[in-house]
């Protein structure tokens, strides 16, 4: 924290702005080169100042955008602010091309002249199903403010315009320097790794810190992971034109059920040349539970129903222990290309894990290690793409967790209450839980795998994706729309609906009292989003006023209605008009000054509560 520094930049044809926020003190510094003035001189002496200290500069996607600029800045000493405009522009077009362009303005972390620590990629929202604005982070970290880009990009801005810029621009410093506090542990836990293994792991996520270092386990016992021509490195792949399913799955699995089998017989039928698809509409019925197949795994549950332990009675659930990488080592499951060295590492990694605290940098890398490598064989640029490998791991795993459900069946007055892709959970007399016991013992003889047991007091089901359920040591599970600890690339909207939700249904609390009650005003808060391309606008008494693309908003008894603007479909002229809340009013609410808990509409609170939890009482 000593020497890290946040930083931003802001480009338009005319002006170039940058700000700087030191992490530990709070002093701020900024920089301007535009048609007014230029400060190149003064900017470059401060970025040499931070180079001579080995400071750290901070930001959010600075490695695919602010800092190829400033690089190109401190190559050149001095610059305009059309050239860094016109590099800027360059940029964001090649994020749209095929992926050789794409990488074409990095920078090598070797030939960096300050070292770079990228939020956007630690926090993996360079993946799609992650992507996350820092716009988004500011209503997540309940940010007094909301900014948006207050010009549109390409305007030749006026010198009256250039205040507001700057606000901007320091504000947005600001916002990154607050998520680098949130981040703080995963920083301190990528620094451990990067000073214990000499290599550099700092921008990592968390996905490619654990492939990483198994990469380097494979590596360091001889096993070649990638091959190297005039191009460069190429990951080794087994590839394979088709996969016949009976090849990947045990050949001692067997089953009673009629259904079973069916779906047994089925996969063991199948030949595929690709493995998305492969289950669709896939399911089977069994004892009245229907077990839903997927290439993610199996998943199952009664719905609408409140399920509660008694003096009779207990509710079991049953995991398996690190089931994918406990499946691929006991059954010798490897990626063709590596050979069984691969298993033996695998193992070796699950075995130093249990020797290091939970809370060590080392076991949270070896459970990375551990749990990145089965996504990763269907990944056709990794080093681990074996589809084979692939299907002998989710079909089996599957599969034996039908089996683990069927044997569970016989018993008497037994009661499957939900299956998921590792493990399931039960309500039975206690008077049987001797023959679970005996289950669970045979069923890890024949598997050598291990369950872990834990029990529930009480669980809500709403449906497989949206429950509570309540362990004996009173601590709760959530899922879905009881959930309110949400990762930073979810959507943490009203807030007050999950947690309230979970004081009805558990501590029998009155919705409405509550709701009335509850003191946290930015519980009440939603946030909506469009891209650059759309318009959100608020329409208000028949007038329609264009807002900012992410805004933060509560339903009001006063205000307006909400809607989205989007461009025409594919062969359409007209835009599309979507409404936001539709038949709700909202209130804006981008600085939280402007809240007025008076004018909270309490209705639309409660009846989203009543949604989750009227069903389950």
């Amino acid at each position: 924290m000593i020497n890290d520094w946040g930083y931003d930049i802001e480009t338009y044809p005319n002006v170039f702005t940058i700000a700087f926020e030191h992490a530990g003190s709070g002093i701020k510094v900024a920089y301007e080169i535009s048609t007014f003035r230029n400060d190149s001189k003064e900017l470059l002496a401060f970025l040499k100042y931070l180079r001579s200290v080995n400071a750290r500069m901070v930001g959010f996607n600075n490695l695919g955008f602010d800092y190829p600029v400033v690089h190109m800045f401190m190559k050149m000493g001095r610059c305009d602010a059309p050239t860094l405009y016109a590099k800027a522009m360059s940029i964001i077009q090649s994020q749209g091309n095929d992926e050789s362009d794409k990488w074409a303005h990095q920078v090598n972390p070797g030939d960096r002249f300050i070292e770079q620590i990228d939020l956007f990629k630690i926090h993996h929202f360079d993946n799609k199903a992650r992507s996350t604005s820092l716009k988004v982070l500011e209503f997540n970290m309940l940010s007094d403010t909301i900014e948006d880009l207050p010009f549109e990009v390409g305007t030749n801005l006026t010198q009256d315009q250039l205040p507001i810029l700057k606000q901007y621009n320091a504000h947005d410093v600001s916002q990154t320097i607050k998520f680098y506090h949130e981040s703080k542990d995963m920083l301190h836990f990528r620094e451990q790794l990067t000073a214990k293994y000499d290599r550099d792991f700092m921008n990592h996520n968390d996905t490619r810190i654990g492939k990483d270092y198994f990469i380097m386990e494979l590596e360091k016992a001889g096993v070649t992971c990638y091959e190297y021509g005039t191009k460069g490195r190429t990951p080794r792949q087994t590839k394979r034109e088709m996969i016949n399913l009976k090849d990947a799955i045990l050949p001692w699995i067997n089953f009673e059920s009629p259904e079973f089998n069916r779906i047994l017989n089925w996969m063991k039928s199948q030949s595929i040349t690709e493995t998305k698809g492969i289950f669709k509409d896939l399911n089977a019925t069994v004892n009245g539970f229907n077990f839903v197949f997927g290439l993610g795994g199996i998943h199952g549950s009664v719905e609408n129903e409140v399920i509660v332990s008694t003096d009779d009675e207990v509710i079991i659930d049953l995991d398996v222990k690190s089931y994918y990488p406990n499946l691929g080592i006991s059954n010798n499951f490897y990626p063709a290309h590596l050979s069984s060295t691969f298993c033996t590492i695998y193992e070796t990694l699950y075995n130093q894990r249990s020797s290091f605290g939970k809370k060590t940098a080392e076991n949270a890398m070896l459970k990375l290690a551990l749990n990145g490598v089965y996504g990763d064989s269907n990944n056709p640029f990794s080093v681990f793409y074996d589809p084979l490998f692939t299907m002998s791991i989710t079909l089996n795993g599957q599969l034996l967790i039908c089996l683990l459900a069927e044997w569970l069946m016989k018993i008497e007055g037994m009661k499957l209450i939900q299956c998921n892709t590792d493990g399931l959970t039960i309500k039975v007399n206690k008077s049987k839980i001797r023959e679970v016991e005996n289950v669970r013992s045979d069923w890890e003889k024949l598997t050598k795998l291990q369950l872990e047991e834990m029990f529930y007091s009480k669980m809500y089901i709403r449906d497989v994706n949206n429950y509570l359920a309540q362990y004996d040591n009173g601590t709760v599970k959530r899922k879905g729309c009881y959930e309110y600890e949400l990762d930073w690339h979810q959507n943490a909207s009203a807030l007050v609906v999950p947690k309230v939700a979970e004081k009805v249904l558990i501590e029998g609390a009155p919705i409405r009292e509550t709701i009335l009650n509850w003191g946290n005003k930015y519980d009440f808060m939603l946030r909506t989003k469009v891209p650059r391309s759309s318009q959100l606008t608020l329409e208000v008494n028949g007038e329609c006023h264009q807002i900012q693309n992410v805004t933060r908003y509560y339903i009001s008894k006063e205000g307006g209605y909400l809607f989205k603007r989007m461009p025409p479909l594919k062969g359409k002229t007209e835009w599309r008009k979507i409404g936001v809340e539709s038949g709700w009013v909202v209130k804006t609410c981008n600085n939280i000054n402007e809240f007025d808990r008076s004018l909270i509409n309490y209705e639309y609170y409660t009846e989203e509560v009543e949604k989750i939890c009227l069903i389950l009482q």
